[in-house]
């Protein structure tokens, strides 16, 4: 895939231009079911906003996206990737599967949707002069609801949750 959420009836993208723009269609290319790849990294560079997996490799042991039918072969070191970005102070997840993977990562319970709990992770490497974080200030992990179509809630009422992630 060239960005993430690339699939048009995933509503990540809806749910970021209701949120930031006030336009579900924002990121949408007008007369096409697709969303427009340049505006999207556009903005991710201009928010900061970074997309990773919380698996390195993982086996679908049947022909679905939902998480019942992964298999995390190799979970992503999630404390080791942070510790390369100390800029990031939040870290959220969405589905059951990568909610469980991080929680593991940070040995703390998984946020309920549309919740968070705090995490102190000590070396978190360099602090950026400009944000002046210290590596020990706690990092907010958020669990959000599922994007996809098949989560059964209103766009309307994911976007609401997602906009805590935006103070």
């Amino acid at each position: 895939m060239p960005f993430y959420y690339p699939n048009w009836i995933n509503d990540f993208w809806r749910i970021m231009g209701l949120i930031h723009f006030g336009d579900k269609l924002h990121f949408c290319v007008p007369g096409e079911k697709r969303f427009d790849e340049a505006a999207i990294r556009q903005f991710c560079t201009e928010a900061g906003l970074a997309f990773y997996d919380t698996a390195t490799e993982v086996r679908r042991l049947r022909d679905n996206a939902s998480d019942a039918f992964l298999e995390v072969v190799t979970p992503t070191d999630i404390p080791a990737l942070l510790a390369r970005i100390p800029e990031c102070h939040t870290l959220v997840t969405t589905g059951e599967k990568a909610s469980a993977l991080a929680a593991a990562a940070f040995g703390c319970p998984v946020p309920p949707v549309g919740g968070h709990v705090d995490i102190v992770l000590p070396h978190r490497g360099l602090v950026s002069p400009h944000r002046g974080l210290d590596p020990r200030s706690p990092l907010r992990f958020w669990r959000m609801p599922s994007t996809s179509r098949a989560y059964p809630l209103p766009l309307e009422k994911k976007a609401a949750a997602y906009r805590q992630l935006f103070p």
